[in-house]
């Protein structure tokens, strides 16, 4: 399965039916959820939802005007997060069991196979059912006139702060027979480096997010001028400048979010091509941002977005990925494997024992290559080669993303 992403084009009063469709399958997935709750005792599944979904449109016009299946879609993300809850209470995971929540801001509504059509050239679709958004043009790099029409499983409208968007998830085989290089490699992820392998090679941290902390204040306190607490709290709109302000603050934070996710996905390419077994830590990055001394600074890391893309190229051009217990892996010295115990601010290895002196970083990326080479072909290991986080389920990202949207030259 993969993912094409366009930019659609159209006029005001389709961007706004793109709203209320958005808006009603929010509405849908809200009314699931609330139906499961009060109906615990009855078993409520899968079907079950798909099914009130009809009794919710008899009883509202503004979702019998959604499509019947883009009902169905939305009816399905609420079971989505309902059988991840019942999952993580079979597996007895410590901490939340993940309760459903119900949406208050989504960004996207999803169709699958009816109430669309695309054009003959494959550069316009058109939404034929009652909400009005009709014929959007696709704007984009990607030939769709590849394809067989029966191969687009879903389709989704996604509003950003830049404007909207259409995914297409088309069904094909993506694996692509490489050659060998022979090569393995462990990679340790840091702030410091975004990488360092255990070759010796770094990758210094690119920092999006700091470079722009500036802009994002300075736009941040602009929003905040325009903004009122009267018509807050009488519920009245805030005026048309506070939206203007917000919009703008919006575009910057995407502007960001983009050029890490290029980042992450241009290195993970360039590691997998160059390596036929890559090891890495499997980091508990939601933990990890509970430091609020480093939150910031890991979260601008991307950490969990390299490592998807880590994945999906192994995954896509038969490497094998593994990621490995990160436990004592910069403590550890990777010559005699006795302990040597250091804080955050020693950034340099050396070894009492066996006068080993190496960079900490590079020290653990050789301990995280030794722990992912005893890894491989073990049962309960941590590889992932097999199945990435992101081939998990057909139907595209809950937020919007996708964690397989490659670019034309990958």
């Amino acid at each position: 399965m993969i993912i094409y992403e366009f930019k659609v084009k159209g006029k005001d009063k389709q961007y706004r039916a793109i709203d209320d469709a958005i808006v009603t399958s929010q509405f849908i997935q809200n009314k699931c959820l609330r139906h499961w709750m009060d109906n615990k005792d009855k078993k409520i599944d899968k079907y079950a939802l798909n099914k009130y979904c009809a009794v919710l449109a008899s009883e509202f016009p503004f979702a019998d005007e959604l499509n019947s299946m883009a009902r169905q879609s939305a009816a399905e993300r609420a079971w989505s997060a309902i059988s991840r809850f019942y999952d993580n209470c079979k597996k007895k995971i410590k901490g939340k069991k993940g309760f459903p929540k119900f949406k208050k801001h989504c960004r996207s509504v999803e169709y699958k196979t009816t109430g669309l059509k695309l054009s003959a050239n494959r550069k316009a679709i058109t939404f034929s059912d009652k909400k009005g958004i009709g014929t959007l043009k696709l704007k984009g790099t990607y030939d769709l006139n590849y394809y067989d029409i029966k191969q687009i499983k879903r389709v989704r409208l996604v509003r950003r702060a830049d404007g909207y968007y259409t995914q297409f998830a088309i069904d094909v085989q993506i694996k692509v027979e490489t050659q060998p290089t022979l090569q393995v490699v462990g990679i340790d992820l840091g702030l410091k480096y975004f990488i360092a392998d255990s070759k010796g090679s770094v990758e210094p941290a690119p920092k999006f997010y700091r470079k722009s902390e500036k802009a994002l204040n300075r736009a941040n306190r602009k929003k905040s001028k325009k903004f009122s607490a009267i018509k807050k709290k009488t519920k009245v709109r805030q005026s048309n400048n506070y939206h203007k302000a917000r919009e703008r603050y919006a575009r910057k934070h995407l502007r960001v979010s983009r050029q890490r996710k290029e980042y992450c996905k241009k290195l993970a390419y360039s590691v997998i091509q160059s390596n036929d077994l890559v090891a890495y830590e499997d980091l508990n990055v939601k933990g990890m941002v509970k430091n609020r001394h480093l939150a910031k600074s890991i979260s601008d890391a991307g950490w969990s977005t390299f490592r998807q893309w880590l994945e999906y190229f192994g995954h896509k051009y038969g490497k094998v990925t593994v990621a490995v217990p990160p436990h004592n892996t910069s403590q550890n010295c990777s010559n005699c494997g006795q302990k040597v115990k250091k804080s955050l601010s020693t950034r340099t290895h050396v070894c009492p024992h066996c006068n080993y002196v190496e960079d900490r970083d590079v020290n653990a990326s050789i301990n995280i290559l030794k722990l992912g080479l005893t890894t491989v072909g073990h049962t309960g290991s941590y590889a992932w080669g097999d199945l990435p986080s992101w081939a998990v389920g057909a139907s595209l990202s809950s937020n919007g993303e996708s964690g397989n949207q490659e670019s034309p030259s990958q």
